[in-house]
């Protein structure tokens, strides 16, 4: 699994954000970009986010709905996961990780802990 890229990481926003299935339509509405987005633009974007399974799409209309085959803490966790099994050493990682949080952070990640 790889990051997204700019545009395809600000429609999987949108879609993450609403909750909902989102039409290209729907999606460039929500877009605030100078100049604007191309419809096929941002089509082009959803259909090779839902190619590679990130996007599940259903017939509405002439159009498709889009909506996220996961959640966006669930992408974040197995984006984490390859980040730490990649690493070399994840016991490392993971503790230079730690050393970054907050400890408003470290508090919650031990009350998760904890259940």
């Amino acid at each position: 699994m790889r990051q997204f890229g700019d545009l395809e990481a600000v429609v999987m926003d949108h879609l993450w954000s609403t909750g909902e299935p989102l039409t290209v339509r729907d999606v460039l509405e929500r877009i605030d970009r100078d100049p604007p987005l191309a419809y096929t633009t941002v089509l082009t974007v959803m259909d090779n986010l839902h190619r590679k399974g990130f996007l599940t799409r259903k017939k509405t209309g002439r159009a498709f709905a889009y909506q996220p085959t996961k959640d966006r803490s669930a992408h974040t966790a197995e984006l984490m996961h390859e980040l730490l099994s990649g690493s070399g050493d994840s016991s490392v990682t993971l503790l230079r990780f730690l050393d970054q949080m907050s400890p408003a952070e470290v508090k919650r990640l031990k009350r998760a802990l904890g259940d």
